[in-house]
């Protein structure tokens, strides 16, 4: 079973090279992130043309998230955080695909810091961490994957010293993020590929792609039972070299 995360940066707008991506790689099932898309104008027709079924959390402008499962429809189980309902922005959507509890989450960028926009990436990640303690210990499999915008560290940047000051390089956030793993959560990325610089972000910005000047924010971390069952773990780098691409690339794993 091959699940992948996708932060898009804009479902409609880059649609042909989302479909393209699909119907090159056939994840079983595709977290995507940064819709950029209220509810109704998001493409689930062409999607579901693609051959995937769908569930989505939409928001005009910003933010967005969606699961899609390769000839089935997830099962939706909870959108928005548990504890954290007055949130405003869609940036967490759950389904059950196969007897696999997907959480697809898009964690705040928090800049610029200090000040509100990262105090609530840190209360964010709090009740994340909170809901995925209780993911961790309900029995079933989970795979939680999105952007977490968060740079474990200094391995997974080009140069941390030129983004010492960024939101996704702060202590806080780290330590969440670390808190996160002690849970027992398996990181596939960095289990399969230990101590190798693997980025899955590149700004657009100075010339960073041509550069490899990148980042690794995209995660996709696995419950206790299903790191036993990690085959294999990767990006598509390719695709983020492509014309109109996402500034992120595609990240899986197969089980």
């Amino acid at each position: 079973m091959k699940i992948a995360t996708f932060n898009v940066n804009g479902v409609n707008g880059r649609l042909p090279r989302l479909l393209e991506w699909l119907a090159e790689s056939k994840p079983d099932v595709a977290c995507l992130q940064e819709l950029k898309s209220p509810d109704a104008n998001f493409p689930a027709e062409a999607i579901r043309a693609a051959g995937y079924g769908v569930v989505w959390h939409g928001q005009r402008s910003w933010n967005g998230v969606a699961i899609l499962a390769r000839g089935r429809e997830p099962i939706e189980t909870g959108r928005g955080l548990p504890g954290f309902e007055d949130d405003p922005q869609s940036r967490y959507l759950e389904a059950v695909v196969d007897g696999i509890v997907i959480g697809c989450l898009y964690l705040p960028n928090g800049n610029p810091q200090p000040g509100p926009k990262f105090d609530y990436k840190l209360a964010w990640f709090e009740h994340f961490n909170a809901h995925a303690k209780r993911l961790f210990g309900c029995g079933l499999p989970v795979v939680l994957a999105g952007d977490y915008n968060v740079v474990p560290t200094d391995v997974d940047i080009y140069n941390p010293a030129s983004w010492r000051d960024d939101a996704l390089l702060q202590p806080a956030a780290r330590d969440a993020f670390a808190r996160l793993l002690e849970q027992g959560w398996t990181d596939a990325l960095r289990a399969r590929h230990p101590g190798e610089r693997i980025y899955t972000y590149w700004d657009y910005w100075r010339n960073r792609w041509p550069r490899n000047a990148g980042l690794r924010i995209d995660h996709l971390l696995l419950s206790a039972d299903l790191a036993s069952r990690l085959q294999d773990a990767g990006v598509d780098r390719d695709v983020r070299g492509r014309a109109g691409a996402s500034d992120h690339a595609p990240t899986w794993v197969v089980l």
